[in-house]
């Protein structure tokens, strides 16, 4: 499976992809955007199976990532991994269609827990 990470923090990313080789999702392929158009881009394009994405990007936010793949028919499996929670914030991404939302900081157990169901 093919698995896109969107966040502009470079090392976030970095942790993210860690995270998920040490719950045991490191041989899928992972791309990387580094902000909101660039992972609208690469998820049209590239076509992932999955894309973790963080709320908080420029260009485009994440939940803006959401709502433009789902008004454009794509219903790429979607969540997200972001420092920010709250009520609201977790509506609007269940309202988007959103399969996740972890907020940071995370573990690989917690990792496990979400994407199991999703990566198999």
């Amino acid at each position: 499976m093919k698995i896109l990470i969107a966040d502009d923090s470079r090392v976030m990313r970095q942790i993210v992809v860690r995270t998920l080789r040490q719950a045991g999702f490191g041989d899928h392929d992972l791309i990387e955007a580094a902000d909101g158009q660039e992972a609208f881009d690469k998820t049209t394009s590239e076509q992932p199976d999955l894309v973790i994405s963080d709320w908080n990007m420029p260009q485009m936010t994440g939940i803006e990532v959401l709502r433009q793949l789902r008004a454009a028919g794509n219903s790429v499996k979607f969540g997200f991994v972001t420092s920010e929670c709250t009520p609201e914030m977790k509506t609007a991404a269940e309202a988007s269609g959103s399969a996740f939302f972890i907020v940071k900081p995370f573990t690989a157990e917690r990792f496990d827990e979400v994407f199991a169901p999703i990566l198999g």
